[in-house]
């Protein structure tokens, strides 16, 4: 067994909730609470009669907001307990995976999956379906192995893969409680190096979507739709699987410099390229830790569609680029494996996802979100939970499976609505 508990205070604390990450969403809460104990925290939870749990703050619109109170985790103990026997790793819901990726690292494990930010916090990342990349590459959200949380009435419970209700309490949104732990699937630690390459071109990545997809660990493609190429390939690659990449991409050349996926941003902030092999948690995030995450004065939203319509979705956005080019910064391609988690935007199906990254003008970005939505209108594209969209309840009902078992699950499981939201009724998951 590996541990390795920080210590904070245990003095309860209280905060104004501020604003997001990218400052477009100021919270509308009363109260940001800061517990320093567990106990605190089921004593909050039983006295609060509205709550939820904020974390990183890098979601862009008001599913971590509350018609009461906040709470926020950081102030906990943070835990990483590896089980080198069960092959798992139990850790603290507030820690990020970047502090969780350094402790795995050297203890011999690691993750199968990181998303580009290694900020964000463990529990943040799951409850939202955030992803990284890869075709055989699941969600965050599919590591997790048991979850320990406290309910709407105080009392700690834990949930554990296999058990009824299990797939709908992971990607839950906080609507089941205040996540404080969680358990996840961890392996051997493995090598990676990064090589980007620039000019693959539509008519390219349309003929050898599938080859190009496939080969490496993790793929991203980044374009602006503007013109004939895409922008960039970043191609991640697990020296175990193979130890060198292409010098050629289907027409595309290897980068002999390092490269930021946005133009206008310190290429500092990424992660290392040029094919040096490193440690899998300092090359799977396209941004390092210890700088800030991407540009910051933007705005993200993203949509994952079945693979099988990955072609055709393609084309339709290709259509939208003059429209949509004026206020785009960047836009990502990334494929994802399916699980089996109710609300996982992977959910019962190989995705390919579609992430934009927009100027920070929010009106004319909702009315690019419109367009776009309506270019994917028949490849049943489901939006990230955490990022803008303008779905609405029915087309998001229509999109899940187990749409109506999760609302069941939730009023099982809070009655008293202590973890719903405006984000939440509007949808039609609470309320």
């Amino acid at each position: 067994m590996y541990g390795a508990p920080v210590s904070t205070s245990t003095t309860p604390s209280t905060a104004a909730p501020g604003a997001n990450w990218a400052r477009n969403y100021r919270y509308s809460a009363g109260t940001l609470h800061l517990p320093g104990t567990v106990e605190e925290l089921q004593h909050l939870v039983a006295a609060t009669p509205r709550l939820r749990a904020l974390g990183t703050r890098h979601c862009f619109n008001d599913v971590a907001d509350s018609p009461g109170d906040l709470v926020d985790l950081q102030r906990l103990p943070t835990e990483v307990e590896v089980d080198a026997g069960a092959r798992t790793v139990r850790v603290s819901a507030a820690t990020s995976y970047g502090v969780l990726a350094e402790h795995l690292h050297r203890a011999g494990w690691a993750l199968e999956a990181m998303a580009s930010l290694p900020h964000i916090s463990v529990a943040g990342g799951v409850a939202t379906g955030t992803h990284g990349s890869g075709d055989r590459t699941r969600t965050l959200s599919a590591a997790v192995r048991a979850l320990e949380l406290v309910g709407a009435d105080g009392e700690r419970r834990r949930v554990e893969r296999g058990e009824d209700g299990f797939a709908g309490s992971v990607v839950a949104l906080g609507l089941l409680g205040i996540v404080t732990h969680l358990e996840l699937d961890v392996v051997p630690t493995y090598q990676v190096r990064q090589d980007v390459y620039s000019g693959l071109s539509f008519a390219a990545l349309l003929e050898h979507f599938d080859e190009i997809t496939s080969a490496a660990h993790s793929v991203s493609v980044y374009t602006d739709w503007v013109g004939d190429d895409t922008r960039q390939v970043w191609l991640k690659t697990r020296t175990d699987e193979r130890p060198d990449a292409p010098e050629e991409l289907f027409g595309a050349t290897r980068a002999s410099e390092p490269l930021h996926p946005l133009p206008e941003v310190d290429v500092r902030n990424a992660t290392e390229q040029l094919g040096v092999p490193g440690p899998w948690h300092e090359r799977l995030p396209h941004f390092r830790a210890s700088y800030a995450p991407s540009n910051g004065v933007e705005l993200q939203a993203e949509y994952l569609v079945p693979r099988e319509h990955a072609l055709a979705s393609t084309a339709a956005l290709r259509e939208l680029g003059p429209s949509i080019a004026p206020l785009l910064h960047m836009c990502e391609i990334r494929t994802v494996a399916a699980d089996d988690l109710w609300l996982s935007g992977a959910s019962g199906r190989d995705s390919v996802a579609f992430h934009f990254t927009f100027k920070q003008e929010q009106l004319e970005v909702i009315a690019a979100l419109a367009e776009i939505e309506a270019a994917l209108a028949g490849a049943a594209a489901r939006p990230h939970w955490g990022k803008l969209s303008t779905a609405d309840a029915d087309r998001l009902a229509r999109l899940y499976p187990r749409w109506d078992d999760f609302r069941a699950l939730v009023a099982r499981h809070d009655p008293q609505r202590v973890f719903a939201n405006a984000f939440t009724d509007r949808l039609g998951l609470t309320g």
